[in-house]
């Protein structure tokens, strides 16, 4: 976990048998089980844990725990299980405590813990409440794992909540896929839409202070590995004006409270300003010539759907997002090239926090004819390691999530350069080995843009689907 803002807030409810006896009896039992998940929950360094205050055995207690978990703002809740309890508790506090909600049944024999876990899901199943189950010694690695992995779905799509995605210009490129529904977007994940002319980064970009501007080219200037200044579309001023625009897109998030971005910029900032390749860097990237920052999701060519994928993956994981297109296939070596001007965080080039061992491999050459504008291309090959690859995508307004297993792979450096010669060289590459044939991936995925994180978080990515009560292919 990287670079989180907070913590992720876990709530736990423990449940009893409605007999006050019986409660009575067992009270120390329930006390015992709770205080083992919540501890081992903190321990992961990952959970704030909201435990109740009391075991519930009655309707009230229920009511008052459960809205007490909401007004401490959790972000699921986790019903626990470690003797019988009467289901009605739980469909009570289900009420008032914010879900999505895992049912936690503990090894427990002596008691019938089990039993209630799944007493108490038909009666979610009835309801229609969104939960998942897990059951087992909480202090287990495979245990733990399971529920690490719903805890951090169940927080990315609740801090989706609320959240504002600014996104700068319009549909780019006539591409269907990068516009979304807001009805939609509202309804299955609480997020707004602020539309942003790009004028305004021109705009804002004027304001910026001329040392903040300086100070950021002279990091640059000592970092960057190369800045193949041609003297014509890369030169010091079109770096400077780069620089101006990632500072006007930082202070237009702050002022209009927007919490990630998407670019159109073809057409418009690319003929007639300079292209957002360093800004949409930067942005991704934990780190900016005046010090580390939270990542900070921006999509290039506006893609509604990508920043939300980017969005949701960073939550998971605390580190920076990739954004590319599927460039391209080269059988010969079975891997894949993903490529797209801007958009890939430095970040990608060393997998480290440190921006001096990722920019040491980063190259600015002159923005592609194509953006004549002019400006400086971020350039660089993703570093070697296991990824996660996903895309949240529509088929006839139905949402399904695509997940796509990975492996960056490294080449020497002579051979990547050659192999990116054969697409646009001025661009960032990722080479990726899937676990399924071409044919498979691309008869099925579902566009251009693919989205992803270092490490394996495809279980986390499943529990998302789970979650919002969507289908989930994984390609492997």
């Amino acid at each position: 976990m990287a670079m989180l803002s907070r913590k992720r807030k876990a709530g736990i409810l423990t449940f009893s048998d409605g007999r006050k006896y019986i409660h009575e009896d067992l009270l120390g039992v329930n006390q015992g089980y709770q205080n083992r998940l919540a501890q081992t929950l903190e321990a992961t360094g990952e959970v704030d844990v909201i435990a109740g205050e009391e075991i519930i055995w009655t309707s009230e207690i229920a009511q008052r725990e459960g809205r007490r978990l909401a007004a401490a703002g959790v972000d699921l809740t986790i019903f626990n299980y470690a003797i019988w309890a009467f289901p009605h508790l739980s469909a009570v506090a289900s009420a008032f405590a914010p879900g999505p909600y895992l049912l936690f049944s503990n090894l427990n024999p002596s008691e019938p813990g089990m039993v209630a876990m799944l007493a108490s899901a038909g009666m979610m199943d009835q309801l229609g409440l969104p939960y998942t189950r897990i059951w087992g010694d909480i202090e287990e690695e495979a245990v733990l794992k399971r529920v690490m992995s719903y805890v951090r779905a169940a927080d990315a799509l609740s801090r989706l909540k609320g959240q504002t995605y600014g996104l700068f210009g319009g549909r780019p490129l006539g591409m269907y896929t990068a516009v979304s529904n807001l009805d939609q977007w509202h309804s299955m994940f609480g997020l707004d839409v602020e539309h942003i002319e790009q004028y305004d980064v021109v705009r804002y970009s004027e304001q910026v202070d001329a040392d903040r501007v300086e100070a950021g080219f002279q990091w640059l200037e000592k970092h960057v590995g190369r800045i193949a200044y041609d003297g014509k579309v890369l030169t010091p001023e079109k770096l400077k004006m780069q620089i101006r625009s990632y500072h006007a897109v930082r202070t237009i998030m702050e002022e209009r409270g927007l919490d990630f971005v998407g670019f159109k910029a073809h057409g418009d900032l690319t003929d007639w300003f300079v292209t957002m390749d360093v800004a949409e860097a930067f942005l991704n990237d934990p780190y900016d010539w005046e010090g580390p920052h939270e990542p900070i999701v921006a999509a290039t060519e506006a893609d509604m759907d990508g920043a939300l994928t980017m969005q949701i993956l960073k939550r998971i994981s605390g580190e920076p997002v990739l954004f590319a297109d599927v460039r391209h296939y080269d059988a010969e070596d079975d891997v894949w090239y993903f490529a797209n001007s801007g958009t890939h965080a430095t970040y990608f080039a060393g997998r480290s926090m440190n921006p001096a061992v990722n920019l040491k491999k980063v190259t600015f050459y002159p923005e592609v004819s194509y953006y004549p504008a002019g400006g400086a291309s971020v350039q660089h090959f993703a570093a070697p390691g296991p990824m996660t690859m996903a895309r949240l995508a529509r088929k006839q307004g139905i949402y399904w999530l695509a997940i796509v297993p990975a492996e960056f792979v490294e080449f020497p450096q002579s051979v990547a350069e050659a192999k990116a010669a054969t697409t646009t060289p001025e661009w960032p590459h990722a080479f990726a080995r899937l676990q399924v044939s071409p044919d498979e991936f691309l008869s099925t995925y579902p566009c251009n843009h693919i989205h992803g994180i270092c490490g394996d978080w495809v279980d986390e990515l499943l529990n998302v689907a789970q979650i919002l009560g969507i289908e989930a292919k994984v390609y492997q």
